[in-house]
């Protein structure tokens, strides 16, 4: 059976004393009593059986036995530190919690992140992706970002964005026609009640294109991927304009002209009754730049 490990204040003040070959100024820098740290190191000796400082009228000397030791402890203490201070508990700085779409960080969020920095500059963010309204139900996040139709989307959330339905791949593919369009590799997000079957249906009803079986060549999970996809040059995208707005602006992406519709499913804002202030602030930026962007 493994022995008892010594309590963490009997390392600590010998680390202290070792650092400083006093007691006194190790007993100055923990905040406890010279007595107190000279009882600390000297329950350590006694446990583990070496002496690990000689004491000399003016001051201390460390022993071969607390030369070998001297590392080690500094080592784990360091690690400990390291490992409290991972939690946040010693920053004052505000922090915003985010739960949201990968989609709506990776293609509204980060392109516009600076913007927020600048405004906001000791902030601390802390980000983390979900896809679908039920992922959110154990979050604690006191800004989240919802995916689905209204009527899953949970209360107290807001639209954000226009949830327009766009059309886009790249510029090499730019098709001249709707019909064309049908003809290049369809990229769909699976789970969503806006497909390519449908808007091909709805055109053809329309007269714009004809009348045929349409299936996509590549489905995926998010509106984001399908995006990346599109840039990539893999086929056309059935996509929000807001997740698609940044690719369009720079021109990594076209947009195929087609009716204009709103997506069955869309992005939605959900700020805690209890948010802090910094949460808040973040909220709003988003607002105001999905509003301005979709």
């Amino acid at each position: 059976m493994a022995r008892q490990l010594p309590p963490l204040n009997w390392f600590r003040a010998f680390d202290a004393a070792a650092r400083h070959l006093s007691f006194t100024a190790a007993a100055e820098e923990m905040g406890l009593t010279q007595s107190a740290v000279s009882q600390h190191v000297k329950a350590l000796e006694g446990r583990l059986g070496v002496p690990l400082f000689f004491r000399k009228p003016r001051g201390l000397m460390i022993t071969e036995a607390g030369r070998m030791l001297v590392p080690e402890v500094a080592a784990a203490l360091a690690r400990l530190q390291a490992a409290a201070e991972a939690f946040g508990g010693t920053d004052d700085r505000p922090e915003v919690h985010i739960a949201a779409s990968l989609s709506v960080i990776q293609w509204l969020i980060l392109p516009n992140l600076a913007d927020f920095r600048a405004g906001h500059p000791s902030t601390r963010l802390r980000m983390e992706t979900f896809i679908w309204p039920d992922d959110f139900a154990g979050s604690e996040a006191a800004v989240q970002v919802r995916f689905g139709p209204t009527t899953v989307v949970g209360g107290g959330a807001r639209p954000l964005g226009s949830a327009r339905r766009v059309f886009v791949c790249a510029p090499h593919l730019a098709p001249p026609s709707l019909d064309a369009a049908l003809d290049l590799p369809l990229i769909q997000a699976i789970g969503t009640t806006d497909t390519w079957a449908g808007a091909a249906t709805d055109w053809a009803k329309a007269g714009l294109v004809r009348d045929r079986a349409v299936t996509p060549t590549i489905e995926v999970d998010t509106y984001g991927l399908a995006v990346a996809l599109a840039i990539n040059g893999a086929g056309v995208a059935l996509t929000n304009a807001m997740i698609a707005g940044p690719a369009l602006s720079d021109g990594r992406l076209v947009e195929v002209a087609a009716p204009e519709a709103r997506l069955h499913e869309g992005y939605y804002l959900a700020v805690q009754p209890n948010a802090a202030t910094a949460a808040r602030a973040f909220a709003d930026w988003l607002i105001a730049l999905a509003d301005g962007g979709a």
